[in-house]
């Protein structure tokens, strides 16, 4: 059975038009179930792109069966993806979640499913990715897949006991802020993530990703990527949520001409990797991209 699909959106249509167009060319799009979550508008001056968003999701098609959920007041991002991911893991017990404005290759819901299937009894492993930054040492990797310390964010899926360990309080949060050590080890998946909890724990940052990747750390378990990205972030902008301008994680999207893919039961980390991908955090590259687009 294939993983249905979780899609969340607010304000943008046109961005959310390009999203789905691009999933409905997925080699398994019509196999697929689309369960779309339109979240309510937060202020009058989103009221309209919010009911523009909605009037297009009356008209999506392509898929094995839609669902739209409309929510009558604004959730928030993170609220709205907790609550949305439970729901469908506690009926479907794995997932696949996009977000308004990620681009899919053809074989993207080729590469979520076999890897989903493949990973499902393996709990070593956290979650799978579709999304990867173009790192200089998978150019001429002839893998599939690689391993990695840090939760994906754009395109990704999980499984209902993955989801159901992370502590959405993070109650352990005390005792990891005051130990080095725990902080150092964090940072294998980049040098923001002890900040971007610390930003959560005290109110200055609403994510549900940053919950995830401090569970991951605390059970030790890792993501799965590939090697060529599956998903390309449109996103970038003044009403993003998050990130409002970037070069370091634009990505080369796959050809989408594969559908059959190799993985490894074998929890290896390649280590000249962990540190390229670390690096797309590090301090240096965010100087180096703030003076690029100053």
């Amino acid at each position: 059975m294939l993983a249905p699909i979780c899609l969340f959106t607010y304000n943008r249509p046109a961005e959310l038009k390009q999203t789905i167009d691009a999933l409905k060319r997925n080699y398994l799009a019509s196999e697929s179930e689309l369960y779309i979550f339109s979240d309510g508008a937060k202020d009058q001056q989103s009221d309209e792109k919010v009911f523009a968003v909605r009037q297009y999701l009356e008209t999506v098609t392509g898929f094995k069966s839609v669902s739209v959920s409309c929510a009558p007041v604004n959730r928030g991002l993170a609220n709205s993806i907790i609550a949305g991911v439970s729901k469908l893991l506690a009926q479907y017990g794995k997932v696949i979640v996009l977000e308004d404005d990620l681009i899919t290759s053809p074989n993207f819901l080729d590469f979520m499913n076999q890897a989903l299937v493949y990973y499902e009894k393996n709990k070593k492993i956290m979650s799978i990715s579709g999304y990867t930054m173009d790192l200089p040492s998978l150019k001429n990797r002839k893998d599939d897949f690689y391993l990695g310390y840090r939760a994906g964010s754009w395109g990704w899926g999980i499984w209902q006991d993955r989801w159901e360990l992370v502590d959405w309080e993070a109650q352990s949060y005390q005792s990891f802020r005051w130990s080095f050590l725990k902080q150092f080890r964090f940072m294998r998946g980049g040098m923001d993530m002890p900040y971007m909890l610390w930003k959560q724990m005290t109110g200055r940052l609403d994510s549900w990703a940053i919950r995830l990747g401090y569970c991951q750390f605390e059970h030790d378990l890792l993501t799965v990527f590939p090697v060529r990205s599956k998903v390309k972030s449109i996103g970038f902008g003044e009403e993003a949520t998050n990130t409002k301008k970037s070069h370091r994680f634009r990505t080369h999207l796959d050809d989408g001409l594969k559908m059959d893919f190799e993985f490894s039961p074998a929890p290896v980390i390649d280590p000249l990797l962990v540190k390229e991908f670390r690096g797309k955090f590090s301090l240096r590259s965010r100087i180096v991209e703030k003076f690029k687009l100053a």
